[in-house]
């Protein structure tokens, strides 16, 4: 066995030390894994969509909907063990459960809200819909393709009670066919299109970056002229740079000169020649199988179905949140599927000790999961996938008194997210103090993977690949922007294949414009381009990471003194000033801190790489003018590392490997990502 393969024994021992949230959880969900263990001091309420909500709430009687059984949980006694089996079926919602301190359990003795063990239950914050007919009117037969013609079938939204449809821009109405969601009519079908110039260019100048401040814009082709009957035809495009989208309802379009107007406000940045964009909402653009399009002003909708109509149960979206929870404490929903709703299916407002466990949330307009304040909750070994924007949110603690929020998103696989929204939010995003995301697989999105803001995290044993693929200057792990938010320990994580829109690059771990105290330490990185990347930040440790084929592994930037000095004396010394950065408190966590103003602060100041392993690609992009002030020690840039095996398949190092000559640590590589338990019984391969 080589060096890594002996610290299993030992790093499993630290695992438990640093989980005790995840064994609260195994402790808690063990008590009520099984329905007919007959515990005298348990209570059970059963809810079936064939119940009726006159019926006692038992298992040959259940009650029919979430509030009835909600409103006996409550008059139960509630020093006993309470559950809520939810039989199999689907429950569409209208309006979200709302849980409120009323409906918490106690220690212990959570009140759980979760699947009748073998059964689906699906939680469906939308509506079926029926009575799909051929297109007759001739009108709208001439605007589409006539390869399409014979395909599209309508549906009247408004016959079936269905008036509320948001905007095409997003966050409205969502269509899904056989479970998945569709795509509003588009051009091209797939990828973007460029702009080929600018009405009034020049008028735009960011250190010699130059565009238009004004929404007109060139493209090529003479495909707009179909588009001539559209009255609420938008375009969606990253226009000036590659990290910033926007979608715009379309004015106008001059068709001889191919020209594109959108309707003010323009976008902040303004437009670039050589940046992308699609069109979307647009009937005549209806020409492939999965797409679709809404008329607002008649709720007509159109769809040229994948199969069969009547083999895809289709569906629109009506409630914007499926399970609102405020001031609860001890609840824990477990073993169900929660889709098709507009926004965030689960809301938990300063909650405590509240836990979303194996569940599916999935086709939702926003996030699966949003946790703002409280303290100890938890969203553990769910998949999500399919989401309007990111996959979790977890805000706690307090900054200032530096008191943890103790949320932690662990074991879950969050895959094909910011549909929407496609920047800036990630699959997991931490803010507050003392969180932690840990053993998650996230993959296929077109940002970040987890981004996180304050203090004292742990991102610790994730598998990330295949993020940020829409966008560049982007990192799949990002903070930026502040010297107060500081301990965040970024650890045992791997991260691969990531290189960026158009494989032109982005980032790994991106500690954006001076963005400080943060240790990176016993990571993977494979195939990265800046894997691990310091924007002009300080105090900042990165060691025991491996980089192979990473270009390059490490960047280091003095930006602060050079372009981004106008942050330190802004918003820099304004973030710095609303922390009691001067405290006892601040100055015994964070010493180098209390004088930063005083001691050079645009200087990336007291960063460490030491004991890393970098084979192939390149080792560091170091500017002259930060390499002064970066300790580096003991670090292995060689391609001689002598692995164990085949990479990808394993990072362990060789015993006879010079690196550990250099005190380089073993790396728990095995361990990284998605693990078994009760309720994820299936792995997906590194």
């Amino acid at each position: 066995m080589g060096k890594q393969g002996k610290s299993v024994v030992a790093s499993l021992h630290s695992f438990v030390a640093i989980s005790p949230l995840k064994t609260l959880v195994i402790i808690l969900l063990a008590a009520v894994s099984a329905p007919n263990r007959g515990y005298c001091a348990q209570i059970e309420f059963f809810v079936s969509p064939q119940g009726n909500d006159t019926h006692p709430g038992t298992k040959p009687l259940p009650f029919k909907t979430f509030e009835v059984a909600r409103d006996a949980v409550r008059r139960s006694d509630r020093t006993r063990q309470r559950i809520v089996w939810l039989r199999a079926g689907v429950y569409e919602l209208d309006k979200p459960l709302m849980l409120t301190a009323k409906d918490s359990g106690s220690p212990g003795k959570p009140v759980v809200y979760r699947a009748w063990p073998g059964e689906k239950v699906r939680v469906v914050g939308g509506k079926q819909v029926s009575g799909f007919e051929p297109v007759v009117d001739r009108t709208i037969l001439s605007r589409l393709v006539p390869e399409a013609r014979s395909r599209i079938l309508q549906v009247d939204l408004k016959a079936a009670g269905i008036e509320d449809y948001g905007t095409a821009k997003g966050g409205g109405l969502e269509f899904f066919f056989d479970d998945k969601p569709m795509t509003p009519a588009r051009w091209p079908n797939e990828g973007f299109v460029k702009i080929g110039g600018l009405v009034e260019p020049d008028t735009v100048n960011v250190r010699g970056t130059r565009g238009s401040k004004t929404g007109k814009f060139m493209y090529a082709g003479d495909r707009a002229k179909r588009w001539a009957a559209e009255n609420d035809a938008w375009v969606h495009g990253y226009w000036f740079w590659d990290w910033s989208d926007e979608r715009h309802k379309v004015e106008s379009i001059d068709t001889e000169k191919r020209i594109i107007s959108v309707v003010p406000p323009y976008h902040g940045y303004g437009y670039r020649v050589g940046q992308w964009f699609y069109a979307m909402n647009i009937l005549a653009e209806l020409d492939t199988p999965g797409e679709w399009y809404l008329d607002r002003k008649t709720g007509i909708l159109y769809f040229w179905p994948p199969a069969p109509i009547e083999e895809g149960h289709p569906a629109v979206s009506v409630s914007d949140t499926l399970v609102s929870l405020s001031d609860v404490s001890n609840v824990t929903i477990q073993d169900i599927t929660l889709e098709a709703c507009r926004g965030t299916a689960v809301v938990m407002n300063n909650c405590t000790n509240t836990q979303i466990v194996g569940c599916v949330l999935r086709n939702l307009g926003s996030r699966a999961v949003r946790v703002e304040g409280g303290n100890n909750n938890s969203v553990a070994a769910c998949d999500i996938y399919g989401t309007g924007a990111g996959g979790i949110s977890l805000r706690g603690g307090d900054r200032p008194s530096l008191t943890v929020g103790g949320h932690l998103a662990e074991n879950n696989h969050i895959h094909h997210y910011g549909r929407w929204t496609r920047m800036y939010t990630p699959a997991i995003s931490i803010n507050g103090v003392g969180n932690r995301a840990a053993h998650n697989l996230i993959h296929d999105a077109p940002h970040m993977a987890i981004g996180f803001g304050g203090n004292d995290h742990v991102i610790e044993f994730n598998d990330i690949h295949n993020v940020c693929l829409e966008s560049n200057d982007a990192g799949a792990i990002y903070a930026g922007r502040d010297w107060t938010m500081r301990g965040t320990v970024i650890r045992h994580n791997y991260l691969h294949e990531i290189t960026g829109f158009e494989g032109r690059g982005c980032v790994g771990v991106y500690l954006d414009d001076m963005f400080c105290g943060t240790k990176i330490c016993g990571n993977v990185f494979y195939r990265v381009t800046r894997a691990a990347f310091i924007g002009g930040g300080r105090d900042c440790l990165v060691e025991n990471n491996i980089f192979v084929d990473c270009r390059p592994a490490l960047h280091i930037d003095a930006r602060a003194t050079g372009w981004a000095g106008y942050h330190v004396d802004t918003t820099m010394t304004q973030r710095l000033k609303a922390m009691p950065y001067k405290s006892e408190l601040w100055r015994k966590r964070y010493p180098t801190l209390v004088t930063i103003l005083q001691d050079e602060p645009a200087a990336p100041k007291g960063n460490v790489v030491a004991r890393n392993v970098c084979s192939g690609g390149k080792w560091d992009e170091v500017y002259d003018d930060a390499r002064s002030y970066v300790a580096f020690s003991d670090n292995w840039v060689s391609d001689q590392a002598l692995f164990e095996g085949t990479l990808p398949q394993t990072f362990e190092l060789s015993d006879s490997s010079p690196a550990y000559k250099v005190g380089f640590e073993p790396i728990p590589f095995e361990r990284i990502g998605l693990f078994e338990d009760e309720h994820r019984t299936e792995l997906v391969p590194k």
